[in-house]
């Protein structure tokens, strides 16, 4: 039986995510249930997409990911499933898969287009799960769809390059629990322009001038204790994602705060990189 996994913006107070689990079971008993995630933003697409795009690959081909953030159906927000690299997506036309898919072209596409479908504010419910269980029963997508070539592009979430490649403006597009800032900055694009030249990370009123591989590495052991960088400092490095992200050394969120709060930074807020 193959895997579901649930991605959305419900949170756990409410019923929600219960009733998706209870629908699946009955109608799959055997079914494998993970959640992804329950805590994006409500209809952040972009964090949606960043949660779902480092972690889906961790799961075995012909696993099965419903993605419940602004899933409501509109004339430009049409119901479709993905095949991607072997996995399944099934999900609004928000723009979330073409975030997902920026470096990745779909195998299939459909627009569901199932049955006497229930009309209504739960689509995930109604109509996910439905194709979900479908495809885990090993149907097609040609029998919950027809083809569809309108998957939405969202450029507006891309780094911007200027000024002849000396310079990239990209934007926070996630903030994890620890508060730690993660950019839209890859590393196979920062390299990609840096060509061996210095650099200044800049935010707010700081300028950062090297990007570390690991927290640790901001510890310059040869220093003298008193004087080296540690607890409290702010650096940058390349996540596991290979995204730039900017962090405390060891805040602590509930106290002193994480990089978000002590630089001021909320989702789409301004990272610059000048190269010298």
């Amino acid at each position: 039986m193959a895997i579901i996994t649930l991605t959305t913006d419900f949170g756990l107070k409410d019923h929600f995510v219960g009733v998706l689990k209870g629908s699946i079971y009955s109608e799959l008993p055997d079914a494998k249930i993970v959640d992804i995630s329950h805590n994006v933003a409500p209809f952040n697409i972009q964090e949606c997409a960043y949660i779902l795009k480092n972690s889906y690959n961790s799961f075995p081909k012909g696993s099965i990911h419903i993605v419940g953030v602004d899933s409501e159906a509109t004339q430009e927000n049409q119901h479709i499933a993905i095949l991607i690299n072997g996995h399944y997506f099934i999900s609004a036309n928000t723009g979330v898969i073409g975030l997902i898919t920026s470096e990745v072209k779909p195998e299939k596409i459909v627009e569901i287009k199932i049955p006497d479908p229930l009309h209504g504010s739960f689509p995930v419910l109604s109509v996910f799960v439905q194709v979900a269980c479908h495809i885990a029963r090993g149907g097609t997508l040609e029998v919950v769809g027809k083809p569809f070539n309108e998957l939405k592009d969202l450029r507006e979430f891309m780094p911007r390059i200027v000024d002849d490649g000396k310079k990239i403006i990209g934007s926070v597009i996630y903030i994890d629990n620890y508060g730690n800032v993660v950019t839209n900055i890859q590393k196979h694009l920062f390299e990609a322009y840096r060509k061996g030249r210095d650099f200044e990370l800049l935010v707010r009123n700081h300028k950062i001038k090297k990007i570390h591989k690991a927290y640790n590495d901001i510890i310059d052991y040869s220093v003298e204790k008193s004087k080296r960088k540690g607890d409290g400092d702010l650096l940058a490095l390349f996540n596991s994602s290979e995204y730039i992200e900017l962090a405390i050394y060891k805040s602590n969120l509930k106290t002193v705060g994480g990089a978000a709060t002590l630089l001021g930074l909320d989702y789409r807020d301004t990272i610059i990189i000048d190269f010298l």
